[in-house]
C-alpha cells in the first residue's frame, strides 16, 4: 500500500463504524440535501436502518452497493426505520417484499407508515393551515402542496411487523440496540443506540453540518399542535448525557464530538431566539412569515414551511417565557411584545 493510500484510508470518518460492522451507504434523492446515509449492520440478522427514497436510481444504486459488501436485498433480514421522512422510508416496502424482511419502528411511527398516502395527504393540509395561519399568501401555500404532492410518490407504505418502544432493546449476535425516541426534527424520530461500541445511529436527529430543522408536523386527532423546538431541544439534552464516540448521521459525514456540537447548537437556537424577540419589539405585531423574511430575506417555495416552522419554533418558546404574546385578527396570528 503506499502512504498516499494509508493516509487516504485513515482519515476516512467511516472507518471506525466498519470495523464495527456497520457500513454506510449513500443513496441519492430528489432532494435539496442530497443523498440519504443508509446503514447496514453486518450482523445477525442482517440489518439495514432506512432504505432511500422509492425510486428506481435509488433502488438500483442500494443494490449495487450492498453487492459491493458482498450481500443483496434479499439477505436483509430486518429493516429499522428512524423516522417518518420519504428519504428514509421510501424503499421500506420493496425492500421487505423482496427479502422477506422483518420492518421494526417505533409505536408512534407505525400509523404513519402503515398510512402513508392518508398521513401524507393530512400532513400537507395541516401545513397549508398553518401556513396561512401565519401570513403565508394563499398562492404560496397553494404551490407548495402542488410541490409537496410531487414529492409524495418517493415514500411508500409498509406494513410494521415489529412495534418498538421507547429503551426498548434490539438484539443481535454479536450487538444490542437500545431505542431511543428523540421527538424535534419530525414526531417519531428514533435513534439506536450501541452501548458497547459507543456507537449513535441517529438519522437526522443531529447533522453534522446543519442544523435539523424542527420541523412542525400534525398532532395526532384531538391533541394540540406539539412544540417542536422545545421537544428537539429537550431531546438534544437527553443525547448530550450519552457516552459516545461516533454518532452516525442521516446525511454527511460523523460526529465525534457529539457534546461540543449540541452545545454549539443550543447557542445557535438561543441567539435566534434573542434575534426574533428583537424583531418582535422593533417591528410590533409580526407574522411568523414576516419574521422568516427578515431573518433570511426573500425565501423560496420550498423553503417556506422549513422556515416558518423555525421561527414559530422560537416563538413558542418567548411565548412560554411570557415575552411575545399572540394576537389573531381574521385568521392571521401576529406577534407583540408582552
Amino acid at each position: 500500500m503506499t502512504g498516499e493510500g494509508l493516509i487516504e484510508m485513515t482519515n476516512d470518518p467511516f472507518a471506525p463504524a466498519r470495523a464495527a460492522g456497520i457500513h454506510r451507504l449513500r443513496i441519492p434523492t430528489p432532494f435539496a440535501v442530497g443523498r440519504v446515509n443508509v446503514y447496514l449492520i453486518d450482523d445477525e440478522p442482517l440489518t439495514l436502518v432506512d432504505s432511500g427514497p422509492n425510486s428506481g436510481i435509488s433502488l438500483d444504486e442500494l443494490d449495487r452497493q450492498l453487492g459491493d459488501l458482498g450481500h443483496r436485498i434479499d439477505d436483509i433480514e430486518l429493516i429499522l426505520i428512524t423516522h417518518q421522512h420519504l428519504d428514509h422510508i421510501g424503499l421500506v416496502d420493496i425492500i421487505a417484499s423482496r427479502s422477506g424482511a422483518e420492518v421494526a419502528a417505533i409505536d408512534r411511527l407505525v400509523p404513519f407508515v402503515e398510512n402513508y398516502r392518508e398521513a401524507a395527504a393530512a400532513e400537507d393540509e395541516f401545513a397549508g393551515q398553518i401556513m396561512r395561519r401565519h401570513g403565508i399568501a394563499a398562492e404560496v401555500v397553494q404551490a407548495l402542496q402542488a410541490v409537496s404532492q410531487g414529492f409524495r410518490a418517493w415514500g411508500a407504505r409498509a406494513e410494521v411487523t415489529r412495534v418498538l418502544r421507547d429503551r426498548e432493546e434490539v438484539h443481535l449476535r454479536d450487538r444490542t440496540l437500545t431505542v431511543g425516541f428523540r421527538p424535534g426534527h419530525s414526531p417519531t424520530d428514533t435513534v439506536f443506540h450501541d452501548p458497547d461500541r459507543r456507537i449513535l445511529i441517529a438519522a437526522d436527529h443531529l447533522l453534522a453540518h446543519i442544523s435539523s430543522n424542527p420541523l412542525i408536523a400534525r398532532p395526532p386527532d384531538g391533541e394540540e399542535r406539539a412544540p417542536a423546538l422545545v421537544n428537539y431541544l429537550a431531546s438534544l439534552a437527553q443525547t448530550r448525557q450519552m457516552d459516545l464516540d461516533l454518532v452516525l448521521t442521516g446525511h454527511g459525514d460523523p460526529i465525534t464530538d457529539h457534546r461540543v456540537l449540541i452545545d454549539r447548537r443550543f447557542d445557535l437556537h438561543r441567539r435566534r431566539g434573542e434575534k426574533i424577540h428583537r424583531l418582535i419589539v422593533e417591528r410590533g405585531a409580526v407574522t411568523a412569515h414576516e419574521l422568516a423574511q427578515a431573518l433570511w430575506g426573500d425565501i423560496a417555495v420550498t423553503q417556506a414551511y422549513l422556515t416558518l416552522s423555525e421561527i414559530i419554533g422560537h416563538v413558542d418558546i418567548l411565548v412560554a417565557e411570557g415575552r411575545v404574546r399572540e394576537v389573531e385578527d381574521d385568521g392571521v396570528v401576529r406577534f407583540e411584545a408582552a
